[in-house]
């Protein structure tokens, strides 16, 4: 027989609309809490600190790797002290080591692993979206050596990349010795990378930063307090071995700078990201020129070499990563043919180079380039300071190109240590920000990842899901069976609405709770079961009815599509949760996606909500009557 349950339910309002909430007698949800974290995150917490310190070794031993094959390369000596491409007495050498350089990662490339072609940030990133946060060992063996062989021939790249994959490789690898999940390998991994970049720029919170931007895709405890704890540790094991001065120094940006500056930022910050456009533009344009070419992928490096040769003839501190030339563009030393050779000729080498699948790095350029457009704008500009239109273009170039404006504010900060820039740098790297995601739809660290098949989104917002309970949306179960109902009585009744008009709406439900004697939910089963079920079987219910998949009215309606994804359904009991367990009402996808509906209904419907007939209105009620009848 069939029973009628009566519960508590509020009466479904219009789709675009919330459904009203009472702030009186509504059951605590006591599991829910502005965090969802396990006490777990310590333990890998406590892991992140060693992958950190280990980080930090090994970017100290690629920086000295990149000086050992500069001084091999253009200087004919054996030694680690740091030299430039630029200052070598052969002046053939730059225009053939490139070459060799390219050759020779063309050959590493094919023989080795095919991941250390690039810049490192999309071959990280995809290791995170599709590898299941794996890195090879060899990886983290050929990547760096590749990058110092790349750099240290003269290549125009930075070691910022390699570093933060090679430093992603070594959390990934110690991941891979543990039993962790998929997304805890993914925090060691990112905790390495961090680890990697705060070591080589002495810049723990750009790093933490550029984590959280571009790399871990989710802003949590669990993720958040491993990486801070590697990062930190690295610039922590950075400072006897490296130091712990600023890396560039002396653009002197005063306390006060007059209101017109804050107006010629925003021209600074279009310029940057137009830069950042044409930048980006050169990179994907090299690479598409060279997937046409009528050869194998390994010799495209070397073409690359001789690329970057040729600029090295006519400017040749483009060569190699350039940290000196920064510096002299922050203290107002640089030259203006410097200043004009590097904004050209280091962008087209950079661009056309990097397009050719060689190893090395993005932000070392980028701070070159920027820096040069900042100079060449201080010649146009009232003066500030030294550096000071270098320090805020630097920033708009990498909140232009990395579209990630504030490691490139923090960024720039660390490197500089010149807090004062702050509010200037905000602006200029907005400007480009703002220039960039409306014209590009993928940056140049994202448009590879693209071109694989892979979309990344960068919008990190609350799900909607997580904003409501369950109590919000369930509805009524109009209908249950008795557990010692007969399976062919049930098959019965329902073949019968079916067949005739529905009139007790048996059919508009698809999910039906068995109950006991009690009114305790003992299973469920479906609409399809019955409809097909056989007319002479006598087993009860009871034995027919499959467990019930429940939640609970006080659970998030992310948590109930978490249940249903686990299980392969659609729907789910509500019940109270106690010891009886009564049903309560019934969760579909249908009411999961009005939920959604009304997260895109306050995205996009646009209404006016005060008039200026309202605000007159209102102001006539509260005004003394004989003034509103003065009035009126």
């Amino acid at each position: 027989m069939v029973q009628a349950h009566a519960a508590r339910f509020q009466n479904k309002d219009k789709d675009t609309a919330r459904r009203p909430v009472s702030r009186h007698h509504q059951p605590k949800s006591a599991h829910l809490g502005d965090f969802d974290v396990s006490p777990r995150v310590v333990a890998i917490s406590v892991l992140a600190a060693p992958i950190g310190a280990a980080s930090a070794f090994v970017a100290a031993g690629l920086l000295k790797l990149i000086a050992l094959f500069t001084n091999l390369a253009f200087h004919s000596r054996f030694s680690f002290a740091t030299s430039t491409p630029g200052d070598t007495t052969h002046r053939w050498l730059i225009l053939v080591m490139p070459v060799i350089g390219g050759l020779v990662i063309g050959l590493m490339a094919r023989y080795g692993s095919e991941k250390i072609r690039g810049h490192g940030m999309p071959e990280a990133i995809e290791a995170i979206l599709v590898g299941g946060s794996k890195v090879q060992p060899r990886v983290a063996i050929l990547k760096p050596l590749s990058s110092a062989i790349s750099i240290g021939t003269g290549g125009p790249f930075g070691a910022e990349g390699p570093i933060i994959m090679t430093g992603g490789a070594v959390g990934s690898i110690v991941a891979q010795f543990l039993r962790v999940t998929a997304d805890e390998r993914k925090t060691l991994l990112v905790a390495g990378s961090a680890a990697g970049m705060a070591a080589t720029f002495n810049a723990p919170l750009a790093s933490i930063l550029l984590a959280v931007e571009l790399l871990l895709f989710e802003w949590r405890p669990r993720s958040y307090l491993p990486v801070a704890v590697s990062a930190v540790t690295a610039a922590i094991v950075r400072g006897p071995i490296l130091g712990t001065k600023p890396i560039f120094g002396g653009a002197q940006v005063p306390m006060h700078l007059p209101i017109p500056a804050y107006g010629l930022c925003v021209v600074a910050g279009v310029a940057a990201g137009l830069l950042a456009l044409l930048a980006t533009a050169l990179v994907y344009f090299s690479e598409d020129t060279f997937a046409k070419l009528p050869i194998h992928w390994m010799w495209w490096p070397t073409i690359g070499g001789a690329i970057i040769g040729v600029g090295g003839l006519i400017e040749p501190r483009a060569l190699g990563v350039g940290y000196d030339v920064i510096g002299q563009l922050l203290t107002g030393q640089a030259t203006v043919g410097l200043i004009f050779g590097i904004l050209v000729v280091k962008t087209l080498i950079w661009g056309l180079s990097l397009g050719s699948g060689t190893s090395g790095g993005v932000l070392a350029p980028m701070f070159m380039i920027g820096g040069a457009l900042g100079a060449a704008e201080g010649m146009v500009f009232p003066h500030i300071s030294p550096g000071f239109w270098v320090l805020v273009s630097l920033a708009g170039v990498l909140g232009g190109v990395m579209r990630s404006p504030l490691t490139g504010i923090v960024f720039c900060v660390e490197l500089t240590h010149e807090i004062n820039a702050i509010i200037p740098m905000v602006v200029t790297a907005s400007s480009a920000y703002l220039l960039s995601v409306i014209i590009l739809k993928r940056s140049v660290l994202t448009e590879k990842i693209a071109r694989r098949g892979l979309h990344l989104t960068r919008e990190y917002s609350v799900d909607p899901l997580e904003v409501h309970l369950v109590r919000h949306f369930e509805i009524p179960v109009a209908t249950v069976f008795a557990a010692d109902q007969s399976a062919a009585e049930a098959t019965a009744m329902l073949q019968a609405a079916h067949e005739g008009k529905d009139v007790d709406g048996l059919l508009a439900q698809r999910l039906y709770p068995v109950l006991d004697q009690d009114g305790r939910l003992t299973g469920v089963v479906t609409r399809a079961e019955l409809l097909h079920g056989d007319l002479h079987d006598l087993r009860p219910l009871a034995e027919l009815a499959r467990p019930a998949i429940t939640v609970h009215p006080g659970q998030t309606l992310r948590e109930a599509a978490g249940i249903m994804a686990k299980h392969r359904i659609t729907r789910v009991l509500v019940v109270d949760g106690g010891e009886c367990c009564h049903v309560e009402g019934v969760l579909s996808l249908r009411e999961l996606l009005h939920a959604r509906r009304i997260d895109l209904h306050e995205e996009h419907h646009s209404e006016r909500i005060l008039t200026l007939q309202l605000l007159r209105g209102f102001r006539l009620r509260n005004t003394d009557p004989n003034e509103s009848a003065a009035v009126q």
